[in-house]
């Protein structure tokens, strides 16, 4: 008996444990994007305060924002609940699992989806201000409809058009100290724009099999490695100049550290292109690590993916050259967010 299994027992015999139910409903949440999200959000307070906003603030639109993320990616688990069950990366999300072994109905997700989106309105509106409540609620709206409906099954530019629905957690913590949208917020909205296409490129060059056989048109399914790996370099560029116009806002301080990750993620782009050329001049692995570009897995193949992760992170981790850069892009995000707090602390750094 799998663990899984063993997880679902209160369902099977119509006694479902609270335990259960709730860390089900949790991970439809996926908590490691809401981690994410909310490590952009507070820089961004603190920068758009030039110092520390009250905890109070601080607090309160941390909930908001993770509510309304959470309720944006709940109504997504449900919208998508059949192609995550094709794909070995999603197929032990709750919704994904057959009907007799499920845990969550789907009506009881999309009812939960709506609760925390209607909840993440309140709060903001009434403890912050509507500008950051209505920032969020579109952000909702454009990750469900414009993305998951709109885009994610019917174009390669899916990610790259849908991925501003993760921009928007700076708005919304920038109007909460603010109450408007400055040129800075503006600045850091496109530096996760930007971010985003290779971030997610190369962890769909990983799992394009999975891709592939739930119709879903990641850039990798449908283009060669080789121009999947020239995009993810064009856009680290883009991304790195955008940190760089921040600088006259946030110092030179930020100027200097901005440009050395940026020298280290384009390093790191540059690595994984190269790779994927020897790959294609050779017709094998160029490196150790490298054969998930080579040929698609056989059946069986794959490594578990712990319920909730965050786009999937795999466990053990392989590190073939995608699947690198997509931690470091991680990485890289969260340095460089950091770099934004401690210079609006820190009382020198100034230009």
């Amino acid at each position: 008996m799998t663990p899984a299994t063993t997880n679902v027992l209160p369902a099977l015999a119509g006694r479902r444990s609270v335990r259960v139910v709730a860390r089900s409903l949790f991970a439809l949440t996926k908590p490691r994007i809401i981690e994410l999200l909310l490590v952009t959000t507070i820089p961004t307070m603190l920068l758009a305060q030039r110092g520390l906003p009250s905890v109070r603030l601080l607090v309160v639109t941390l909930v908001g924002g993770a509510f309304a993320a959470g309720s944006a990616n709940t109504i997504n688990c449900y919208i998508d609940r059949d192609i995550d069950a094709k794909m070995r990366r999603t197929s032990r999300r709750p919704l994904a699992r057959p009907t007799p072994l499920a845990v969550i109905r789907p009506a009881e997700a999309l009812v939960f989806g709506i609760v925390l989106g209607a909840a993440s309105t309140v709060l903001l509106g009434t403890l912050v201000n509507w500008l950051s409540a209505v920032l969020a609620d579109a952000a909702i709206l454009f990750y469900v409809f414009i993305y998951t409906i709109g885009l994610k099954r019917r174009t390669p530019s899916n990610i790259v058009i849908g991925g501003a629905a993760g921009c928007f957690p700076v708005l919304v913590g920038w109007s909460a100290v603010t109450g408007t949208v400055s040129l800075p917020a503006v600045v850091l909205f496109a530096v996760i724009f930007f971010w985003t296409p290779p971030h997610f490129w190369a962890l769909a060059m990983k799992f394009k099999d999975d891709y592939a056989a739930a119709s879903v048109p990641m850039l990798p399914v449908v283009a060669p490695p080789t121009v999947v790996a020239r995009k993810i370099l064009i856009y680290s560029y883009i991304m790195v100049a955008t940190t760089l116009a921040l600088a006259p806002y946030a110092g030179w301080l930020y100027a200097a550290s901005a440009a050395g990750l940026g020298a280290w993620f384009l390093l790191e782009a540059h690595r994984l292109q190269l790779r994927v050329a020897r790959l294609t001049r050779t017709g094998g692995p160029a490196l150790a690590g490298d054969a998930a570009l080579a040929e698609p897995p056989t059946a069986g193949e794959g490594r578990a993916v712990t319920e909730g992760a965050c786009a999937g992170v795999v466990q053990p981790s392989a590190n073939p050259a995608p699947m690198r850069l997509f931690h470091l892009s991680i990485a890289y995000l969260t340095l460089l967010f950091a770099v934004i707090a401690v210079t609006s602390l820190l009382p020198w750094g100034s230009w």
